[in-house]
C-alpha cells in the first residue's frame, strides 16, 4: 500500500485561476468541488508560511483526495484530524471544514490562546472526503444525484449499483450491526473492510501517524448531534466518562452561540446501531479523543440545508469544535509541562545533594 501512496505535501503550484485573478471566497455558500480546490490554493497563497496542501490519496474514479496541513512550527506534533464530507449529499460539512480553517487562521492574529494551539498543534482539515460522491451530488438538480450518500466505486459481481457507504467500510466491528450487504442500499458496507481506495488511503495516513494524533473528528449532517463512539451496542469506550463530559460541554458550547440544542451520546443509544464508522476505527486505532458531529437541522429540511443557514451553523459548530481542541490541547501540553517541571526539581535536587555529600 505504501509505495502507491505520496502523502508529502503538494508542490506550490498555484491553480491557473488563481493566478489569472484574485477571486474573493463566500464561505456563506456551498460550492461545487473545482472552487473549494481553488480555495485550498487560496489559503496556501495568502498564508505560505502556516498552510501546505497534502495530497494524501486518489478516489475509485482517480480524483486526489486532499487535505489543508495547518501548522506554524511546521512540525508534526500533536496533530488534530477533522474530515467533512465523507457522505457526498451532507453539503453543509464541507462548508464547515472551509469556515474552521479560515477561523483558526484568523483568530490565531488576534486571540492567544488560539495563536498558541496554532504553535503547538497541527490541523488536517480534509474539506471533501468523498471527492467522486460530492462531485456527482452537484451533477444536476434531480433528487437521486442531490441527496447520492455513497463514493462512486463499481457494482459488485451480479449488482448494477454503484458506490459503497464510506462510513460503513472501516475495519471496527466491520459488517456486523446497521449495514446492508445489498449493494443497492445506502447502508452497503462493501465487500470486505477497507474494500474503497478512499478508506484505504485514509487509514494508511492517520494510521502510520497514529500515536501523534490527540483527537479525531469527522463532520456530518443532520440531526444536531455529538456522538461519541461506539456506533456497535455492543462496544463501550473505555474512556466513555471523558467523552461524554467533554461532549456535553461541548453542547453547552453549541448552545451559547444561537440556542441549538445538540443531543450527545452514543450513536447506538441515538440512531440505529451501526458498525464500521471512521469514529470507531480512529477510537479503536488508539486516537482518545473521537467524536462526530451531526450539524443542523432536525429534520425541516434535512440534507438540503438552505445557505441562509450556513452562517449560524458553522458559527455554532466551531465553538463546540474549539472546545473539545482546547481540552485536547491543554490536556497534552499542561501535562507535558508539569512533567517537565517535576523533572527540573528532581534534577535539581539531585544535584544538591551531590554537593552536599
Amino acid at each position: 500500500m505504501s509505495k502507491h501512496i505520496d502523502s508529502k505535501s503538494s508542490k506550490n503550484v498555484f491553480h491557473v485561476s488563481l493566478v489569472c485573478r484574485r477571486v474573493e471566497h463566500d464561505y456563506f455558500k456551498y460550492h461545487p468541488m473545482p472552487e473549494i480546490t481553488d480555495w485550498m490554493w487560496l489559503m496556501v497563497k495568502d498564508h505560505p508560511d502556516l498552510v501546505t496542501v497534502v495530497d494524501y490519496g486518489r478516489t475509485h474514479e482517480n480524483r486526489t483526495i486532499s487535505l489543508l496541513k495547518v501548522t506554524k512550527e511546521h512540525r508534526a506534533e500533536g496533530p488534530v484530524w477533522m474530515d467533512c464530507g465523507i457522505h457526498a449529499r451532507e453539503w453543509i460539512a464541507p462548508a464547515f471544514c472551509q469556515y474552521f480553517v479560515r477561523q483558526i487562521l484568523q483568530t490565531s492574529k488576534t486571540d492567544p490562546k488560539m495563536e498558541l494551539m496554532m504553535k503547538n498543534l497541527d490541523f488536517y482539515v480534509t474539506p471533501v472526503f468523498n471527492v467522486d460522491g460530492y462531485v456527482y451530488s452537484w451533477k444536476d438538480n434531480t433528487v437521486s444525484t442531490r441527496l447520492w450518500r455513497k463514493n462512486r466505486s463499481a457494482s459488485p459481481p451480479g449488482c448494477d449499483c454503484q458506490g459503497t457507504d464510506l462510513n460503513r467500510n472501516f475495519d471496527s466491528n466491520w459488517g456486523t450491526a446497521g449495514v446492508s450487504s445489498n449493494c443497492c442500499r445506502e447502508s452497503y458496507c462493501g465487500t470486505a473492510p477497507m474494500s474503497e481506495p478512499e478508506t484505504q488511503f485514509l487509514t494508511y495516513f492517520v494510521g502510520t501517524r497514529k500515536d501523534d494524533f490527540l483527537c479525531f473528528l469527522t463532520i456530518h449532517s443532520f440531526g444536531q448531534m455529538l456522538l461519541v463512539p461506539y456506533g456497535h451496542p455492543n462496544f463501550t469506550a473505555s474512556n466513555y466518562a471523558e467523552l461524554m463530559e467533554v461532549a456535553l460541554a461541548a453542547a453547552e458550547a453549541i448552545q451559547e452561540v444561537h440556542g441549538m440544542i445538540y443531543k450527545v451520546l452514543k450513536p447506538s443509544d441515538i440512531l440505529n446501531p451501526f458498525s464500521g464508522s471512521s469514529q470507531d476505527w480512529a477510537h479503536m486505532l488508539g486516537i482518545p479523543l473521537t467524536f462526530t458531529f451531526e450539524l443542523r437541522d432536525n429534520g425541516t429540511f434535512g440534507f438540503e440545508l438552505p445557505e441562509d443557514q450556513i452562517q449560524p451553523a458553522c458559527e455554532e459548530a466551531y465553538s463546540g469544535v474549539l472546545h473539545i481542541i482546547t481540552y485536547a490541547h491543554d490536556k497534552a501540553f499542561n501535562a507535558a509541562t508539569t512533567a517537565a517541571a517535576v523533572w527540573t526539581l528532581l534534577l535539581a535536587a539531585g544535584t544538591t545533594a551531590v554537593s552536599l555529600m
